[in-house]
């Protein structure tokens, strides 16, 4: 592992970025997200794909929900950000009108969700990091995502609406700002280091997510 020296005057948004790039970059190469951009995957794994997601987003921005009217974490709950109703119809166009009655969580989307609820609701750090690793990759690498699944299975709104954002028009003027937020806590040391190291862990957890769902589907990930 990388040992990242922090400097007493990086941001924490900085600081961020640089600590936890060594598990954003193994997550991102995970075999499975490698094999649907590559065009090796058909639709129903990228539906499986969602199914899980929808499974561990239902449950953080149910902690959201809680967090609303907090003086501190509040500010980081957006309604422009929910991804709920997005991946539920995503899933209907996909799947059909039954796909809550398929749905079934992996073993990794359980402990995925289990760490959520877990933590998001009385952590304000912990809450904190799970959106941050969820969103700000929705609108970041998400919109890379959704330009190659137009591409490879010719989805343009139906099924990606996942990854369309139509309350955020600028995502990067949005992105500077959620950065600022985090610019603007006033959390101590031990508190920062928290939201770090579960950061980090929400990144294994979601890789853990994405093997789950190669073995579940026995896909061909190594492309050969």
């Amino acid at each position: 592992m990388t040992n990242v020296v922090t400097r007493s005057d990086e941001s924490l948004s900085a600081r961020l970025k640089s600590v936890t790039w060594d598990e954003h970059d193994r997550t991102n190469s995970a075999p499975f997200i490698v094999a649907l951009m590559d065009g090796r995957l058909d639709r129903d794994a990228y539906a499986a794909l969602l199914g899980q997601s929808y499974l561990f987003y239902r449950e953080l921005e149910r902690a959201g929900d809680a967090w609303r009217s907090d003086p501190v974490v509040g500010p980081f709950v957006s309604d422009a950000l929910v991804r709920g109703p997005a991946l539920e119809a995503d899933l209907a166009w996909l799947r059909g009108d039954g796909w809550r009655d398929e749905l079934v969580p992996l073993p990794a989307t359980q402990r995925y969700t289990d760490r959520i609820r877990a933590v998001c609701f009385d952590s304000p750090s912990a809450f904190v990091a799970h959106h941050y690793t969820r969103y700000l990759g929705d609108l970041s690498g998400g919109q890379i995502v959704r330009s190659k699944l137009r591409n490879i299975y010719g989805l343009t709104s139906d099924g990606v609406r996942f990854y369309l954002f139509d309350q955020v028009p600028k995502p990067k003027v949005f992105k500077d700002g959620y950065r600022g937020l985090l610019d603007e806590l006033r959390w101590d040391e031990p508190e920062r280091a928290d939201l770090v190291a579960e950061v980090n862990l929400a990144f294994r957890l979601n890789r853990a997510v994405f093997d789950d769902l190669g073995d579940a589907l026995e896909v061909d990930l190594a492309g050969s």
